[in-house]
């Protein structure tokens, strides 16, 4: 009895040793692909950019200088969003043995890379300067979300320590607004209808915040 007890106690631990390559890359491969964009540029603000997303919207973002430790921080994008992202890279055949550099002597504009990633399966293709369409519009999505970003971050830091600042935060926000060149806009209505009901900011902050809040919904 105890040696046919030790015979099913091995045989189950081998098993599950079995078990544990298998599980891992088997997990990997059911993870959602992502696509990651990242733009390095020395001497600018920022000179660092990286926003990764998944096909369901969920990502993180890392937007700093380059002697600034690394910091990524969740966020969220829409679906219709997150899709066109995904359409655009699939245009672009995921990277896979792409060249998108115009390669000619033209002004450093930064270093871009597109990364798509699926389990084990990565691609990726860097450039300065393209021509091609696609990757133009993803650009101008990424870049976009990078200043969406940016401009959300700066108005709660403001409103948390200058209130002075407040107003100017609220400018450089309706200028790219009405630029068109927030990809989600509507994301910024919690902070602006918060900043607009609270009577610690000055009353000209919170009127510009009103309008434009007016304004992106009346966008939609």
């Amino acid at each position: 009895m105890i040696s046919r007890r030790f015979f099913l106690s091995a045989l189950l631990a081998l098993f599950a040793a079995l078990s544990i390559p298998a599980f891992g890359p088997a997990n990997a491969a059911a993870e959602p692909p992502t696509v990651t964009f990242r733009k390095v540029f020395k001497s600018s603000y920022p000179e660092f950019v990286e926003i990764k997303v998944n096909q369901a919207g969920s990502g993180t973002f890392d937007i700093r200088q380059l002697d600034e430790e690394a910091n990524p921080s969740p966020f969220e994008i829409g679906a219709p969003l997150a899709q066109r992202i995904f359409d655009l890279a699939q245009k672009l055949h995921y990277f896979q043995g792409l060249d998108l550099d115009l390669h000619r002597r033209i002004a450093n504009l930064g270093e871009k890379t597109f990364t798509y990633q699926k389990g084990a399966e990565t691609h990726r293709v860097v450039f300065n300067y393209t021509l091609d369409e696609s990757a133009t519009q993803l650009l101008n999505i990424f870049e976009g979300l990078s200043r969406q970003v940016t401009d959300q971050s700066n108005l709660e830091r403001v409103m948390r320590y200058d209130h002075l600042g407040v107003n100017d935060a609220l400018v450089q926000l309706e200028t790219d607004f009405n630029n068109k060149l927030l990809p989600e806009p509507e994301r910024l209505l919690p902070t602006l209808d918060r900043l607009a009901a609270d009577s610690t900011y000055i009353e000209i902050a919170r009127q510009r915040a009103r309008t434009l809040a007016g304004k992106i919904r009346g966008s939609h």
